[in-house]
């Protein structure tokens, strides 16, 4: 692989940089850095965030064990996206990855490679990671597109690279990655996880959770087949807490918890009703847990406002090594140490194209952007002429029978507006602290015209900054539009 003098440059001076911190390369202090994901899974689908009706035993004990994001949210409510965030420090529309199954530019760095050149093992491994393009997938032209152009570059950026097949498990694969880790030398991983990713097991665990005795937010109607395929996502979701145990003993049994910092999260929303490929809560916030022995207080809270983002200089700083000037995201290393940590007033985000159909409806494709304060969130829905569809689940029974009951007039009418209004709004703008399941859009209100304002005016700056393709928010004057 060839670099320019510039590429060689940008990618030396971190580790030369580092290498003449007072945190030298050459030091055994460092912390290991290990981020676990779980797909599709969003709050308060852990016990821990309040949800009385789920198993998640580890996970609660890890919670307790470390600390707690209320408010941690990805900037994209899809995978490929929500993991460009992560890696990158930056937003999906600034690296060009808003497209459902895009490989990420080989001239954008990744947060993993600056730990790599600063002396950092690094890898990811079990489910795909999902940035190279899911061109197993894909058409043959697609991947013919991919081999002529050699546009698959995570071989080339990390040491390790291990993706489950079926075979070797995901916690196993960890063990796979430890074992190969250098003497005396600290080590990043990303390992993610399957559960809880439709399609949705039938048996994923021996005692499975009661439809029955689910309890079901405002937003989502009340069916048999609701409550069935809640009960299954729990049940993936339990599955996963098992096998997180599994993986956090082998850790200590390593004395690995020391130092190693641990961040458990969902790589972005819940594929459920207004979850993952919406703008709404459940498609952005998602749980996010962190221990760290000796340095994390155990059982302690954050209700900052964080996003994915911030994940890359936060590692970064932890590991001595300055970030990017490209990287949008706030360290919150000063968090981790207990020391005073406001977090952001306000963050964007992006939807784009998913999967490989074409734009007929939401679930494969479209553009809505929004901004999000500690209060209140606006979302630009310039496509508003294309119906709601649910990604990852419109072709299930669910929602056959829940067309059904709309189209015969046995669905209340909340969720006939909800989810089969022939338009959507342009906008739509939520007061989070009085409607925190979105359910009341108060664009034109009178009384918040000045935050309906402020906040078009914030995502109209981010877009531009940010070299969005989409027509902003607030329209420019059109000379030719004078009569």
């Amino acid at each position: 692989m060839k670099f320019s003098l510039q590429q060689a440059i940008r990618f030396a001076l971190p580790a030369f940089a580092c290498c003449l911190s007072l945190t030298t390369c050459a030091a055994d202090d460092r912390p290991n850095l290990l981020i676990v994901l779980t797909d599709d899974h969003s709050v308060p689908h852990v016990g821990c965030y309040g949800n009385a009706d789920i198993r998640t035993p580890n996970l609660d004990r890890f919670a307790e064990q470390g600390l707690r994001l209320d408010r941690m949210y990805v900037t994209a409510p899809q995978c490929v996206p929500a993991r460009a965030t992560i890696m990158t420090g930056q937003s999906s529309v600034a690296t060009r990855m808003t497209r459902f199954s895009a490989p990420l530019d080989r001239d954008i760095p990744t947060f993993p490679e600056r730990l790599r050149q600063s002396g950092y093992y690094t890898g990811v491994a079990g489910r795909i990671y999902h940035l190279d393009g899911h061109n197993i997938i894909g058409s043959k032209e697609t991947k013919q597109v991919f081999a002529d152009n050699n546009l698959m570059t995570f071989h080339d950026r990390l040491d390790h690279v291990n993706i489950a097949d079926g075979g070797v498990g995901h916690v196993d694969q960890m063990v796979q990655f430890l074992d190969r880790v250098p003497h005396n030398q600290p080590w990043f991983l990303q390992l993610s996880f399957d559960d809880p990713h439709r399609p949705l097991s039938e048996n994923a665990i021996a005692d499975p959770h009661d439809p029955n005795a689910i309890s079901l937010p405002k937003h989502v109607p009340d069916t048999d087949l609701v409550r069935k395929d809640f009960a299954k996502y729990y049940d993936e979701i339990a599955r996963f807490d098992a096998d997180f145990g599994r993986l956090i003993k082998i850790l200590e049994d390593r004395k690995l918890t020391q130092r190693t910092l641990i961040l458990f999260m969902g790589d972005n929303g819940a594929a459920v009703l207004r979850g993952k490929g919406t703008l709404y809560e459940w498609g952005l916030h998602v749980p996010a847990l962190m221990r760290w022995d000796g340095m994390i207080e155990p059982g302690s809270q954050s209700d900052a406002l964080i996003t994915s983002e911030d994940i890359a200089p936060t590692f970064l700083q932890l590991a001595g090594v300055a970030p990017d000037p490209e990287m949008n995201g706030i360290s919150f290393a000063a968090l981790l140490k207990g020391e005073s940590f406001e977090g952001r007033e306000y963050f964007c985000a992006a939807r784009g194209s998913h999967g490989y159909n074409l734009p007929l409806h939401t679930a494969d494709f479209d553009l809505s952007r929004c901004v999000r304060t500690r209060r209140y969130k606006l979302i630009y829905n310039p496509l508003w002429q294309l119906p709601f569809q649910p990604v990852d689940m419109f072709a299930l029974p669910l929602w056959t029978d829940l067309k059904i009951r709309h189209q015969t007039g046995r669905l209340p009418a909340l969720y006939s507006r909800l989810y089969f209004s022939p338009q959507r709004p342009i906008f739509e703008l939520y007061d989070l602290q009085n409607d925190p399941e979105e359910l009341d859009n108060l664009v034109g209100q009178p009384e918040l015209a000045a935050i309906e304002n402020e906040l078009k005016s914030k995502l109209h700056e981010w877009m531009i900054l940010q070299q969005d393709y989409v027509p902003l928010p607030i329209a420019d004057f059109n000379p030719y539009l004078e009569r």
